[in-house]
């Protein structure tokens, strides 16, 4: 049946037998594919029946659906005709893992990250509106977690005021424990409430007896209260109702046909509606419905019968900071953690589980985690705020005005940072260097393996009156590099015979460097290899190393637009120091989904592509010195001061 679905329409002509035999047949589907390529599978395991409903109710790209966080589009992809492609599914040439607008017309929101996509719903409709567009509507999918947000209640609260404007809001909620409100009653009270006649009858009413002397509003507010209480009972609605914005539900998320009678009323409304759908993540994989802690919320490469992952246990970043957090919570009381819902992926949970009291998961609300922070360094703590570097960006004004201007204890650890790769543009954390770098009293750590996260951990714990940060990438730890020595806080990894380049290593980039220096060596480069560990600030003493050489090379995986190679620039002009440096990172634009790997040699950040870059920049240095020796024409084609 899967096959005949070339898009939204064909799902019409499928009654309700053969909508339920649709769902299971997707379900096997999704867990076959993405077990063999990884990606979100509980939370589109769960939205198989919301997502056809929403499809036989509103007619997609003319009424325009938008997924908040999109890993639960998946099941919205294959109802859009590209079931083909999960065999690709994040990887390259393949289906991205969220909505992506250059695969169809029916995808909205590239932006992945949480608790946006009311705001985008908002915005659509108002502008149907101001056109006098009255036949689309928007509908906006939004997972219960999505909720905890602040700018979820932003947008809550200017469209509960808005007038006439077509919009219906799911709410798939998959962690409530109460069962969806069933019966003929429920569904009487749901219609009514979506009914422009008992509109129109409260206003009468309120009207009438307000007019009515003496005993008219007291009648009025005490049948209002009434009927709200009532309500209160049937459904858990008033803190929608409250806000003005019409509440139907809950709906069980996994009756096609109870879905459809709600979300057909809702958008014959022609005003806000709410509708709450009560779903099981995972529904329907034992492997996902038995895993408690995350419902296979994210997976690898596993079995698809058992949910067990196939490719073999490595130690992650996350793994060394995990353990390492654990043994200092253990040393020091003053040591708490915090997250915004993502305790096991930031490797919090270890912590948590020994330190219930000291462990705040706030929920997808990263701006108050980083302004609590704050509060909590002022009360004496020193509180270690643990994100994925992508979503820094949500709450870089706390982390400006409420950390750093007031100078606070906090550390900040962000995994994922770098180029990450199968979660596409709104996933990469290559913007974290550039935007810490314009951040007063921060001080800013790079590590480039496990034994240098323990140690800058500790000494970023040290800091008590300024804000500290450490950044590492996704995946597998490297082996330790160590030093030859240390100068002022700076290792040296690889030294050449000869002073020609000194490369700048930054974080994980420090095996690529080392193996690139070697391979120049081989081709006569001398080319001495360090890593100043701390990025911000940087030490003072490496504009007294640079003297020596002929040229600076700093690789970065962080935007080369004001990152590191930006700063020391700038360090080098402020000293009076004229060298040639390049810039060996990411270029300003957003990057599409595929392996770390494939995009960094796409981007020219490989050993080899180094090492080339090392003979050439080296001969053209050369090339012009002996030019100006010989009083020749300079080389226009060498530049001083410019990165690559």
């Amino acid at each position: 049946m899967l096959e005949s679905i070339g898009g939204p329409d064909d799902l019409a002509r499928l009654g309700y037998p053969e909508l339920d035999a649709l769902s299971a047949e997707i379900r096997t589907f999704l867990v076959d594919q993405v077990s063999k390529t990884g990606g979100h599978l509980g939370p589109n395991l769960g939205v198989v029946e919301l997502t056809i409903a929403v499809h036989r109710v509103f007619e997609s790209p003319k009424d325009v659906v938008v997924f908040d966080t999109g890993h639960q589009s998946y099941v919205h992809k294959i109802l859009t005709g590209r079931a083909a492609g999960f065999e690709k599914l994040r990887q390259r040439g393949g289906l991205a893992g969220y909505p992506n607008r250059s695969e169809s017309v029916h995808d909205v929101i590239e932006n992945s990250h949480a608790s946006t996509a009311l705001s985008w719903a908002d915005g659509i409709a108002q502008a149907f509106k101001v056109q006098g567009i009255t036949d689309r509507t928007v509908v906006a999918v939004v997972g219960d977690g999505a909720l905890t947000g602040g700018m979820s209640w932003e947008a809550l609260n200017n469209i509960a005021s808005a007038q006439n404007l077509r919009l219906v809001i799911v709410v798939n909620d998959n962690e409530r424990s109460y069962s969806p409100t069933i019966g003929g009653v429920a569904t009487y009270l749901s219609t009514l409430r979506t009914t422009r006649g008992y509109e129109k009858f409260l206003d009468w009413g309120k009207g009438v007896l307000e007019k009515t002397p003496v005993v008219g509003n007291p009648i009025y507010e005490t049948l209002h209260g009434v009927k709200k209480g009532i309500k209160d009972i049937i459904a858990p609605q008033g803190m929608f109702e409250d806000l003005g914005l019409k509440y139907v539900g809950p709906i069980d998320g996994h009756n096609i046909e109870a879905m459809e009678a709600a979300l057909t009323h809702a958008k014959n409304f022609g005003a806000p509606v709410l509708v709450h759908v009560i779903t099981e993540k995972g529904r329907g994989h034992a492997p996902a419905v038995n895993d408690e802690a995350e419902k296979f919320h994210a997976v690898g490469i596993v079995d698809p019968n058992t949910g067990v992952p196939v490719s073999k246990s490595v130690q992650s970043w996350t793994s060394v900071f995990s353990d390492e957090l654990l043994k200092v919570g253990r040393e020091r009381a003053d040591v708490v953690a915090i997250t915004a819902a993502m305790l096991g992926p930031t490797g919090l949970d270890k912590f948590q589980a020994e330190f219930p009291d000291r462990t705040f998961d706030v929920g997808i609300a990263e701006q108050h985690a980083v302004t609590s922070a704050a509060g909590m360094a002022f009360a004496g703590l020193h509180p270690v705020v643990a994100l994925y570097s992508t979503f820094l960006n949500r709450a870089f004004d706390q982390l400006l005005l409420d950390v750093a201007l007031h100078k606070a204890g906090v550390t900040f650890v962000l995994d994922r940072a770098g180029i990450t790769g199968d979660d596409g543009p709104s996933h990469h954390g290559i913007w974290d260097l550039a935007l810490s770098g314009i951040v007063p009293t921060l001080h800013v750590a790079a590590p480039r393996d496990g034994a240098r996260l323990k140690e800058t951990l500790a000494e970023a714990l040290n800091i008590t009156d300024a804000p500290s940060l450490l950044r590492f990438p996704k995946g597998e730890v490297q082996s330790d590099i160590p030093a030859f020595e240390r100068r002022d806080g700076v290792d040296v990894l690889y030294r050449g015979e000869s002073a020609d380049v000194l490369l700048v290593s930054i974080g994980a980039m420090a095996a690529m460097s080392v193996e690139a220096a070697s391979q120049a060596y081989r081709e006569g480069v001398g080319v001495t290899v360090i890593d100043p560990r701390w990025v911000k600030p940087l030490p003072a003493s490496l504009v007294t190393m640079a003297q020596r050489y002929k040229s600076v090379v700093v690789v970065e995986d962080g935007i080369r637009h004001g990152g590191i190679a930006s700063t020391i620039s700038e360090m080098f002009r402020d000293a009076g120091l004229e060298i040639p440096i390049h810039s060996i990172g990411v270029p300003l634009s957003f990057i599409e989904h595929s392996k770390r790997g494939e995009i960094l040699s796409d981007l020219g950040i490989t050993s080899q592509n180094i090492a080339r870059e090392l003979v050439s920049w080296s001969s053209a240095i050369k090339d012009e010195s002996f030019r100006e020796e010989k009083q020749l024409p300079a080389d226009e084609n060498v530049n001083r001061q410019q990165p690559r």
